[in-house]
């Protein structure tokens, strides 16, 4: 096991396994996965006056084209993974689906976090599932597909009307389909060409919402406010955060499920867990991802710390605070539909006059192609109040053709 050590960016206190490291050259920080939040976490490294690393295949990855490093290579490439583990005194990884085994490879060089461990559970609807009852957090019905005989089984467990969701490499509604009968998950089982899914049982929703907790590996644990949620086809569109949005009761039983899930499993790293609010104002945990979040950005702005900062005060074993919120916030994600217009020709989105709005902060990911439901930036506006941020939400949402909410 890698020793609890602070990685302080100057290069003192690095453990024995750590790369060497003077004032003229900063510890470096890995991240495995160049995406929009790999892209972010280097933003924060960076700050905090520490050089970094990205392994990821795209040359034009967003974090490879901000990093000091890019090792353009495959995810289990073991001349990329032994690149990575030299160079760096501490690797994460910005999205769930890097291989665990690659995780697993690099840790016996580096402290990694998340570990191999944790990643594998959230890569596995069914093992994430048995986590989560593991812990005594409440999940909807659910059963195991893997085998036809299975399948027929979860017939008579009353979990139809459902949703039928491949168990790995599933995210933004990819690999789910709602079935209303056994018909319906017969046919919907072969067209997911028969691989291990989970079934579940479908609930009466009111509202969604989220969770991000940092742990670091002394088990320090902090969060960020709860945040509520609006998905339009699977895809997040608005976070909401602000005094109010959310009963004070239903809070705390989900950063409590939260802490649990995270303490569960020894996490290491900020987790967001997502959950379900029934219509009788019960709590469901939906699903849980090892990094942060898309529902986290308003972070960015609206709080003293980001859940980017504490990404990397976690890994490089710094101290955690209780980041606190200064100001109301609303998110708005900025898919690629708002380089479309109505007639689907392309056009560049007015940022003048959503920028002309008080409190909006646009932050956009470096992506060189707009496609329709591909995350191309996230737009946060804050506030002195919830009535402020909508106000002004909602023109910037008009200008840029995005739905009310």
């Amino acid at each position: 096991m890698n020793p609890v050590v602070s990685l302080l960016p100057g290069g003192s206190a690095a453990p024995a396994t750590s790369v060497s490291a003077t004032a003229a050259e900063p510890l470096t920080l890995g991240v495995m996965g160049g995406g929009q939040l790999g892209r972010m976490f280097v933003h924060a490294a960076q700050s905090m006056g520490y050089f970094t690393a990205v392994l990821d295949p795209d040359r034009n990855s967003p974090a490879g084209r901000v990093s000091h490093r890019h090792i353009q290579t495959d995810y289990t490439d073991p001349a990329g993974l032994q690149q990575l583990a030299a160079c760096s005194a501490a690797i994460t990884t910005e999205f769930e689906n890097v291989p665990a085994p690659a995780l697993r490879e690099l840790a016996k060089h580096r402290p990694v976090s998340p570990g191999a461990d944790a990643v594998a559970i959230a890569q596995d609807r069914a093992a994430e599932k048995a986590h989560f009852v593991k812990c005594g957090v409440p999940c909807a019905p659910y059963a195991v597909i893997d085998t036809s005989a299975q399948l027929e089984a979860a017939l008579s467990a009353n979990l139809l009307p459902g949703i039928l969701k491949t168990a790995r490499m599933g995210y933004d509604g990819k690999g789910q389909v709602r079935v209303k009968d056994a018909g319906a998950l017969r046919a919907a089982w072969q067209d997911l060409k028969q691989v291990p899914c989970v079934l579940e049982k479908m609930l009466p929703l009111a509202l969604e919402c989220s969770v991000i907790v940092a742990r670091g590996r002394d088990g320090q644990m902090v969060n960020f406010p709860v945040q509520r949620n609006l998905h339009r086809e699977g895809i997040l569109a608005v976070t909401e955060v602000y005094e109010g949005h959310l009963p004070e009761a239903l809070q705390q039983l989900a950063v409590s499920a939260a802490r649990s899930i995270a303490q569960g499993v020894n996490y290491v790293g900020v987790l967001c867990v997502e959950f379900f609010v029934l219509q009788d104002g019960s709590l469901v945990v939906n699903e849980m991802a090892p990094r942060p979040h898309n529902s986290g950005h308003y972070t960015l702005d609206a709080c003293d710390q980001s859940q980017f900062d504490l990404q990397v005060r976690t890994l490089a074993g710094l101290p955690l605070t209780q980041p606190r919120q200064h100001s109301a916030a609303i998110m708005l994600n900025l898919l690629g539909d708002v380089w479309f217009d109505a007639n689907n020709t392309m056009r560049l989105p007015d940022w003048a006059a959503v920028l002309a709005l008080p409190g909006t902060h646009l932050h956009l990911y470096g992506k060189t192609e707009a496609r329709k439901a591909r995350k191309m930036g996230h737009l946060n506006v804050t506030g002195a109040s919830a009535q402020v941020v909508r106000d002004v939400a909602l023109k910037a949402a008009a200008i840029l053709g995005i739905d009310a909410f």
